[in-house]
């Protein structure tokens, strides 16, 4: 493989995002590095599970690796990946070095689990939005769901949210995740409706189970989430799937490009389409190639086809 087709270890996509269009991620922990092990995580079950944060590579580095990647023009740059992003210790100074280099707005998508700690806090508030989550509206049924390290209770939780919104002064939405016979009762909806008026974020995304989940969880129907998003104020609203409207035809992608994307998650033909803004068509041409040669396979969730790379799956093709 030449240098310039040389696969970045940290930056990926971009990727369709139902929040924020076309998204630029950057990876900064170990794959499956939590200090959560959700039900109903779409990359599956934790392996690290941890509330240590960690220099795990250096800012210059993803930096060098960014600078590669911002002609693709993204909507966001993002903070996510495949574990819990504040858990790098780095987050500070790695979102003041983004923002010398580019004007694209920096999202941070995290489950909200450090905001407690004043540190993390501080390093966040370089960012233009944050989109933490919260999925119960007790400990009980807290440590259900999203089964956190033995030492993170749910009033921590709540306390960083809330603090978090009185000192960050970027965008602030907040993400929470339906799971059928689980958090969908009228008592849990009542009490996560009373956090987010403690917290007061400026948005409200109802989500559910749409995409294989680690655990065997069901979605909650939509009939329900819009009585949900009813109870939950007016900033509530239910995250649609993200579809592109107009895919360029101009964006020549391998094989790589596809297989990067679901090393990160389950997808579509509408989300590599999106992602990667290319013709459903050439889509379908590039997933024959990657089916028939064992690179990738298909799994379903309620009722629509995803793909995921297999396990022995290479990082490269074209």
């Amino acid at each position: 493989m030449s240098n310039k087709e040389q696969k970045t270890g940290h930056i990926f996509g971009p990727v369709p995002s139902r929040r924020l269009g076309r998204s630029l991620g950057i990876d900064l922990v170990p794959y499956k590095t939590c200090s959560y092990d959700c039900l109903y995580c779409q990359i599956g079950h934790t392996t690290e599970k941890t509330a240590a944060r960690k220099n795990w590579v250096d800012t210059d580095e993803i930096i060098a690796e960014l600078e590669t990647k911002l002609s693709s023009r993204p909507d966001y740059i993002t903070l996510s990946g495949s574990g819990e992003p504040t858990l790098f210790a780095g987050c500070g100074e790695l979102l003041e070095k983004i923002k010398n280099i580019t004007d694209i707005p920096v999202a941070v998508i995290t489950n909200g689990s450090m905001l407690s700690e004043k540190q993390v806090r501080a390093e966040l508030l370089g960012a233009d939005l944050v989109v933490p989550s919260l999925d119960a509206g007790d400990e009980e049924t807290f440590q259900k769901i999203n089964q956190p390290c033995f030492d993170i209770t749910f009033d921590r939780v709540l306390a960083g949210l809330i603090e978090f919104r009185r000192e960050f002064k970027g965008k602030y939405w907040l993400e929470v995740f339906f799971i059928d016979g689980l958090n969908d009762n009228d008592e849990q909806v009542g009490k996560i409706a009373s956090c987010i008026t403690a917290i007061g974020p400026d948005k409200v995304q109802i989500n559910t189970v749409t995409r294989p989940p680690a655990d065997d969880v069901r979605p909650v129907s939509r009939q329900r989430l819009e009585r949900i998003a009813k109870k939950l104020g007016p900033n509530a609203k239910i995250i649609a799937d993200f579809k592109s409207e107009e895919p360029a035809t101009e964006f020549k992608v391998k094989d790589a490009d596809i297989i990067e994307m679901l090393k990160r998650r389950p997808c579509s033909l509408e989300d590599i389409a999106a992602g990667l803004k290319m013709p459903i068509n050439e889509v379908i041409k590039h997933i024959e190639v990657l089916m028939k040669s064992g690179r990738i396979e298909t799994v379903m969730q309620n009722g629509r086809i995803y793909y995921i790379k297999t396990k022995t799956a290479g990082e490269t093709g074209g």
